[in-house]
């Protein structure tokens, strides 16, 4: 396929209704280069710079194509995908009582005990999500600036209130009266890719991947997922993964026993199942040979919007404490691989209560992952 047909259909979509939203893909960083030179040329002569975005950690952009145009088919030189929804892991959500201190989760994986020799000093963690509350007491020192997909002339506040409660978890810092994260001393780039409703495009968190490489994040905490296999999305995270980021994705919440949610379900993320108060898997969470390790995600209390708290229970909450502790580890020892940091998690889990899953699978216990990281 050549460039002129690319921009043919393009122009065609933008006057055209109704349009597909989709992700193209160049097999040659020579090729995507031209494309996009030839494209801000039409784009400037023809008013097209309002359909298309680069998403160029995968050689590709988004835009819209003609209904017409087939997809999921590689043609020539380029990759074409539908730019599929995407939404937040589904959260059961009820607002309680809170009390100060260290919530029950923060104490299961024994981050206090952690604390006198690490407190994740300075690592950087992209949390793609629905924003954050800046105006939230507990999450005042642990917040760099970072951006809003949606609208980047905003900062990227929290209207939904899932990404608050994500970085609460991980990072908050509220002394005597509120509560502390696992990794109180590091610092969270809010990435809103996520509206108030908890929706994306796959695009917006590949944009969202793009940015954390970029600047320079350690960790990526990705709490949401789909069911569909996305190419482009595989790209990205092997694109970061390469780049020594760490990517923590949650499984799902559907009960099930042989099925994990996307992104968590590539190799190159640390796939995170969630666990009760008895260290018992927990009856939502998706759960079997893609789990790479589980972590409390049952009625987690955490920061919530306008400086409230909440309690929710999902795979969502257990990711956030896995990306705790991945802090807590990194800031001990930067120079850790992705892929180093995964195994050392899994030679050191704690072995789950009642549990019919397979025995080399357990819980998070961050003791036991610093001793063994120490003994590596």
């Amino acid at each position: 396929m050549d460039i002129a047909t690319l921009l043919h259909w393009l122009q065609q979509a933008a006057t055209e209704r109704p349009a597909a939203q989709c992700i193209i893909r160049f097999r040659s960083g020579s090729y995507y280069r031209r494309f996009l030179y030839r494209l801000s040329k039409a784009a400037s002569a023809s008013g097209l710079s309002d359909v298309y975005r680069p998403l160029p950690i995968i050689r590709g952009i988004c835009c819209r194509l003609p209904n017409d145009v087939e997809l999921g088919t590689a043609t020539g030189p380029i990759w074409i995908e539908k730019d599929c929804k995407i939404s937040v892991s589904p959260s059961l959500k009820k607002y309680a009582s809170f009390e100060n201190g260290v919530q029950w989760g923060v104490k299961q994986i024994k981050a206090p005990q952690a604390w006198s020799i690490t407190t994740g000093h300075r690592i950087k963690i992209g949390v793609i999500d629905t924003g954050i509350d800046f105006g939230h007491p507990d999450l005042q020192h642990s917040l760099l600036r970072g951006i809003n997909l949606l609208n980047r002339s905003k900062l990227p506040h929290d209207d939904n209130g899932h990404g608050t409660h994500i970085a609460g978890t991980i990072a908050a810092v509220g002394g005597i009266h509120g509560m502390t994260g696992v990794a109180p001393r590091s610092l969270i780039a809010p990435v809103k890719a996520f509206d108030r409703n908890g929706s994306a495009y796959v695009s917006d968190i590949i944009l969202g991947i793009d940015w954390c490489v970029r600047n320079g994040m350690n960790i990526i905490n990705m709490s949401f997922g789909m069911k569909t296999r996305s190419k482009a999305l595989l790209s990205a995270v092997n694109n970061a993964y390469n780049s020594g980021v760490i990517i923590i994705a949650s499984s799902g919440n559907d009960g099930k026993l042989r099925s994990v949610d996307y992104p968590a379900r590539y190799p190159q993320t640390i796939s995170v199942g969630a666990t009760n108060r008895q260290r018992k898997v927990a009856s939502f969470s998706n759960r079997g040979a893609y789990i790479d390790i589980y972590a409390p995600g049952d009625k987690i209390p955490s920061a919530w919007l306008r400086g409230q708290y909440n309690e929710m229970s999902g795979t969502s909450m257990a990711t956030s404490h896995v990306s705790g502790a991945v802090a807590l580890l990194l800031s001990l020892y930067p120079g850790l691989s992705p892929g180093e940091i995964k195994a050392i998690m899994k030679r050191s889990m704690q072995p789950l209560k009642n549990s019919k899953t397979r025995r080399n699978v357990g819980e998070l216990d961050i003791s036991r992952m610093l001793q063994a990281a120490k003994q590596r």
